[in-house]
């Protein structure tokens, strides 16, 4: 059974970016790293640069209220709820460089589910931050457990991350995943391994 709502937009630019002072700093760190922020390539990167950073960072903004918008919905369903291979997109924050991958969300539900156009929503809210990988995967779980009170939430976080391909060790095949489980997927050994044999049965290759 499928509860989509895609009635409401939700915001994901962020207004907190000062588009201004970021693209001066922008400016000043090209000159810094040798370059002339004046020649034709890159006299107008410092402005595409805020301006993308107020997309990337547009989680900080989205109203967690509005992101469910009343979506929760009184339904006698006592199984597992999976919704895999959510895109997502993601800045590290300790060398600001991305990493991205895909989420994989479970909950058994308690008498309430959400719609479903809200679990990839929920997930870009925390993913559109500063972020670190384990942060973010037990904020959505949290998330849900909070505000669904389900019998037990599950989310799996597979992610490639450019701070360890581009520079330092270097490892272009290196994958991290990242797990939180609460209630029933954390008592209960048959229903994880339920949803861990849903999740890798026809798993895609993370490609970049």
């Amino acid at each position: 059974m499928e509860f989509n709502d895609d009635m409401d937009e939700v915001e994901t630019t962020s207004t907190r970016v000062n588009v201004e002072e970021v693209g001066r700093l922008v400016s000043n760190l090209i000159k810094a790293l040798g370059e002339d922020p004046q020649r034709e390539g890159l006299k107008n990167t410092p402005h595409r640069v805020a301006r993308m950073y107020t997309e990337l960072l547009g989680g900080y903004d989205m109203d967690p209220e509005r992101v469910v918008n009343g979506a929760l919905f009184n339904i006698s369903y006592d199984e597992m709820v999976l919704v895999r291979d959510i895109e997502f997109y993601s800045l590290c924050e300790h060398h600001m460089l991305p990493f991205l991958g895909r989420a994989h969300v479970a909950y058994i539900p308690a008498g309430m589910v959400i719609g479903l156009s809200k679990i990839p929503r929920i997930v870009d809210m925390y993913a559109r931050r500063l972020q670190v990988q384990e942060r973010m995967t037990r904020q959505i779980a949290d998330f849900l457990q909070k505000n669904l009170q389900p019998q037990g939430v599950a989310v799996v976080v597979e992610a490639v991350h450019l701070c360890s391909m581009m520079r330092g060790v270097k490892k272009h095949d290196a994958r991290m995943t990242t797990s939180a489980m609460h209630g029933a997927f954390r008592a209960n050994l048959a229903t994880r391994q339920e949803f861990l044999d849903n999740i890798s049965r026809g798993a895609k290759p993370l490609q970049i």
